[in-house]
């Protein structure tokens, strides 16, 4: 499974990437209000410090404007994936970018029958919001599985890009389930690598080879 990064700190992505975590990026106009930056340089140097998909969003609410921004949202980089709402206008929108040979992320997806939409009107990714749903009591994981399903049973090639993450746990939850990928905030993809066996058991080996008196190699 993948990893991307949901931020538009750039410091966080070079951290992420010199440690060779991530394999992509996703932004959205929070995250860029966040930065306190214009989008178009933020979207320029995150597309310079990474390879993968960097999911650049529109702005515009009907599908000729989504069209026009995203065209020239894909001229900033070659890595550029723009990033469309799941409305009747987006998937017209990714249709037409997508048919230009343009990545398109389709995001604010809620349910299957959406993420159907999404790769019917060839979207690169699809973007269901599983801390989100589960925050109105609603089992978000069981989506990604009902995705999953759908799109093996017709061999749809849209990546089902899980977002909303809260946790390591929604993390092994999309692996489990056959996510193609996982976008979370830097917080949690560091916090992948703790546990609290791994500290106790390291903190031992350094007291007994501090007690050997030995140097380092």
């Amino acid at each position: 499974m993948k990893f991307f990064v949901d931020t538009a700190d750039t410091q966080d992505i070079k951290a992420l990437a010199k440690a060779g975590l991530i394999d992509g990026v996703t932004t959205n106009p929070t995250l860029i209000k966040k930065s306190g930056r214009d989008f178009r340089d933020v979207i320029l140097e995150i597309c310079a410090l990474i390879d993968g998909p960097v999911s650049a969003e529109v702005t515009s609410l009907a599908a000729d404007g989504m069209i026009k921004e995203g065209r020239t949202l894909a001229k900033l980089a070659p890595n550029v994936t723009v990033k469309l709402p799941l409305t009747v206008d987006g998937l017209a929108a990714c249709r037409e970018l997508s048919s230009s040979g343009i990545q398109t992320n389709v995001t604010l997806c809620f349910s299957a029958n959406q993420a159907l939409l999404a790769a019917k009107a060839g979207a690169t990714f699809i973007s269901p919001f599983v801390g989100r749903l589960d925050d109105i009591h609603i089992d978000g994981m069981s989506l990604i599985e009902d995705i999953r399903t759908i799109y093996d049973n017709y061999n749809l090639q849209t990546e089902i890009l899980v977002a909303s993450i809260r946790s390591p746990n929604h993390i092994k939850e999309s692996a489990l389930v056959g996510a193609d990928v996982a976008t979370a905030p830097p917080k949690v993809i560091w916090s992948l690598s703790e546990h609290p066996l791994t500290k106790s058991g390291l903190d031992t080996f350094m007291k007994d080879w501090a007690e050997t008196g030995q140097a380092a190699v």
